[in-house]
């Protein structure tokens, strides 16, 4: 039927031409159309017919009575065109096809004869690639017939569809020779896919039985998408076809439209073409009746048992509306009769005198086909009509989606149009008439947000992924990123991840809550500190004070106050002289102070093992043994900062890595060995003097001075003890924060547990600051000692000292 249609579109066009008195004025054109049987041997038959003018054709032999043959007009499948194009070609005869599309008969070294008024399978696979691109499915399935069109058009597609990132869950390959078993196998394939969108390269035959496999099954919401529109109208004549073609997209080449070409069908009657050996065969489709055998024409209308009918010849094409009529184009042919009607214009119009010159009534096949090439004109409808190098038609194709409308049918709409010649980058120019369209997705997985990024799914396609938020410090700010990307050193991540923000600058600052109240107590601890010192200036005779040399006193609260003191270096913005200051100021001062301890507690030690005078021990008990241990002992550490000044000296840095919104501005150590050294030799002073505070812990003394200075140095040992892991473990500017608390409460310890006791009987209890109570207190101590066993007796000192000084 529908190649019938077009032979009747091929006449019009022919008609049309031979009325118009300005395009080949004097000359007439004439046709013959002539069936192949779709079938090389056939098609080869008439072929060879058609250029000699015989019958039985004779090759290489021409009638010379019969007109000059122009050019072929036709098309058959794609197994048949090759062979006659191929042998046209050899003649250099002129053939303009209406849908044969073969990309390899694009080649003009093969086919030099061979033109077409549509595009090619490379032309068309490309705008419906670009199609699938566009409204981004990246999932989609694809049904093609195995034969050279469904094979070339789909492999095309996949190709360029790989290309871009486009996944194809499956590729099926439908038979030529319709099995329903076979038919049945790739719906239940198809059934058990997941994509939305199904590219269809099939035959009208081949998907009518898979739409009728699927409606018996009742799937729905897949979207078919076609380069063709034609076997979907075909389609659609089936019950029920617009459930399962419903949203369907398809693209359909912008051809001429014919006027006049509905009412010359509506016109068409046996009675008029009574040579139209085809004619009768179309009335008895179209009205479904019969011939009565032997007719010869219109006779009554009757109906014999077993209720066939006759045909009468009174049946009336005018209302009988082809379903879909507007998808239909019965019009295919009628670029290629005007543009060999142009060509012999041109022909005829010529006025040169080289061999491009011909007369229409005597020419050769080549000078046509020459000027065949070079035709430029347009269609009565406004459509241009030219040829490119390859003899495709320029041409671009409109975008139809099947919908459902409110009063009721089903049809296909115009939603836009492409333009494969025109292209920007990679992507040819789309138009949609509606940019809010709502199109269905087809994707294997959800697309990524903003913020995150696709993590492979094991085993699937890179379409089918799992999207994973990007970590702190990284961002994804489009979706379906592959991976997260940096933030540059000066900003963080979003808290939404798709985005960086600037980092500001902070550190232990002296206006913020937590500086102000270390400032504040460090400076309220070494006020405490220098109090203590005027307590013991004002009572530096009496004998708490004098107890177990008050120089030494005096040494360790200067000492302690620098340590409270030290404490405000670590606050503020870090400078490179705050960075060379803070650790080892802190190291130099609680060195003096822990040896100024050490320094005590070896003479409480030592006064009580002089047992006669003359002792070599008697000589540590000199005034300036004491301090040759605190200068000893000080020296080792100021040599130790030096050298770590001088080799690698700390330096203010720019921490990135602590607290993701913030820099930290904060001092680098330097070298790390240097740093440990200094704490390292710190500690084992501190260790040293805590051993020999804690041994000697039980010897007599009138103010239990051993025993306050085991206690204050437990606590210094534990508050450093504790400050190496959270030293390590903070972050930013807590780590500052620890130091300093580490600093303020070992500075407390020291004072509390040494200098606390003596202020509370200075100030609070001064009948125990009295001679007289010093010597009661010292006689009962002999007299409780005298009673213990000889074992267990201390070897005191001279009777007449009360207490080392």
């Amino acid at each position: 039927m529908w190649g019938y249609q077009v032979a009747q579109g091929f006449v019009f066009a022919v008609e049309e031409i031979n009325r118009d008195a300005r395009l080949l004025p004097n000359l007439t054109l004439g046709f013959s159309i002539r069936n192949s049987g779709d079938s090389v041997h056939g098609a080869l038959h008439e072929t060879m017919g058609f250029l000699t003018g015989r019958e039985e054709p004779v090759p290489n032999y021409t009638c010379g009575l019969s007109p000059p043959r122009a050019a072929l007009v036709g098309d058959t499948r794609s197994e048949v065109s090759v062979p006659i194009a191929r042998l046209l070609g050899l003649y250099k005869f002129p053939q303009v096809s209406h849908s044969s599309t073969l990309t390899s008969l694009s080649d003009k070294t093969q086919f030099p004869s061979f033109l077409r008024t549509l595009a090619s399978n490379l032309v068309s696979s490309h705008a419906l690639a670009q199609l699938v691109l566009h409204f981004q499915w990246s999932w989609v399935g694809v049904l093609a017939q195995d034969d050279d069109f469904g094979q070339q058009s789909s492999s095309l597609v996949t190709r360029e569809l790989g290309q871009a990132g486009v996944c194809i869950e499956f590729h099926l390959h439908v038979p030529s020779l319709q099995t329903l078993e076979k038919i049945s196998t790739i719906v239940h394939k198809m059934e058990k896919g997941t994509a939305t969108v199904i590219l269809v390269f099939l035959s009208n035959s081949n998907f009518q039985l898979i739409l009728q496999r699927l409606l018996g099954r009742g799937t729905v919401g897949q979207v078919w998408v076609s380069r063709e529109s034609l076997f979907i109208a075909f389609a659609l004549a089936t019950p029920g076809a617009s459930q399962v073609l419903r949203g369907s997209f398809s693209l359909l080449q912008h051809t001429s439209l014919a006027p006049g070409l509905p009412e010359f069908l509506s016109r068409l009657h046996p009675t008029r073409t009574p040579e139209d050996m085809f004619m009768k065969r179309f009335w008895e489709v179209t009205f479904r009746c019969t011939w009565p055998r032997g007719s010869q024409g219109p006779a009554g209308n009757t109906t014999v048992p077993g209720g066939v009918r006759f045909c009468s010849g009174n049946e009336s094409l005018p209302g009988r509306g082809q379903p879909f009529q507007e998808m239909i184009k019965l019009d295919v042919a009628y670029s290629a009769v005007h543009s060999i009607a142009r060509a012999l214009h041109d022909l005829a119009a010529c006025e040169s005198e080289d061999e491009a010159c011909a007369d229409p009534r005597h020419f050769q096949p080549w000078q046509l086909l020459r000027a065949l090439r070079k035709v430029h004109f347009k269609t009565p409808d406004g459509t241009e009509i030219m040829f490119d190098a390859n003899g495709d038609l320029v041409t671009e194709f409109d975008i139809l989606r099947g919908q459902k409308t409110a009063e009721g049918p089903f049809h296909f709409v115009r939603i836009g149009t492409i333009n494969p010649r025109t292209s920007l980058g990679d992507r040819v120019t789309i138009h949609l008439m509606k940019e809010e369209l709502q199109v269905p997705s087809s994707v294997c997985s959800r697309s990524c947000a903003p913020g995150s990024s696709q993590i492979p799914r094991p085993g699937f396609p890179h379409c089918c992924f799992e999207c994973s938020r990007c970590p702190e410090g990284q961002f994804a700010d489009h979706t379906d990123m592959k991976q997260c990307l940096l933030c540059p050193e000066e900003q963080y991540s979003s808290h939404s991840r798709d985005h960086c923000l600037p980092r500001t600058e902070i550190f232990l600052a002296f206006d913020e809550p937590l500086g102000l109240t270390l400032a504040s107590a460090a400076l309220v601890l070494a006020g405490l500190v220098l109090l203590v010192l005027g307590v013991f200036l004002k009572h530096r005779d009496t004998p708490v004070i004098r107890a177990n040399n008050r120089a030494l006193s005096y040494l360790l609260l200067a000492s302690l106050a620098l340590c409270a003191l030290s404490a405000l270096l670590f606050l503020g913005r870090p400078t490179a002289a705050t960075c060379l200051l803070r650790q080892t100021t802190f190291a130099i001062v609680f060195t003096v102070a822990v040896s100024s301890i050490l320094a005590k507690t070896l003479t409480v030690v030592l006064a009580f093992r002089v047992t006669r005078p003359g002792d070599r021990v008697q000589v540590c008990l000199r005034p300036g043994a004491s301090t040759s241990v605190v200068l000893v002992a000080s020296l080792v550490q100021v040599v130790l900062c030096g050298v770590w000044l001088g080799t690698s000296p700390p330096f203010p840095e720019r921490d990135t890595a602590s607290e993701p919104s913030h820099i930290v501005i904060q001092c680098q150590e330097g070298s790390g060995v240097a740093f440990y050294c200094v704490l390292g030799y710190l500690g084992l002073l501190a260790g040293v003097t805590f051993s020999v505070a804690f041994l000697a812990r039980g010897l007599p003394d009138a103010f239990n001075e051993t025993k306050f200075i085991t206690f204050s140095m437990l606590l210094f040992c534990s508050v450093w003890t504790t400050f190496l892991p959270l030293y390590h473990s903070a972050r930013g500017k807590s780590t500052v924060a620890v130091e300093i608390f580490s600093i303020l409460a070992s500075t407390a310890g020291l004072l509390g547990g040494i200098f606390i006791p003596k202020c509370y009987i200075v100030l609070l209890k001064p009948e125990r600051n009295a001679p007289d109570w010093l010597r009661r207190g010292r006689r009962a101590q002999w007299e409780t000692q005298s009673k213990e066993p000889q074992s267990r007796r201390l070897p005191q000192g001279p009777s007449s000292r009360t207490s080392p000084r």
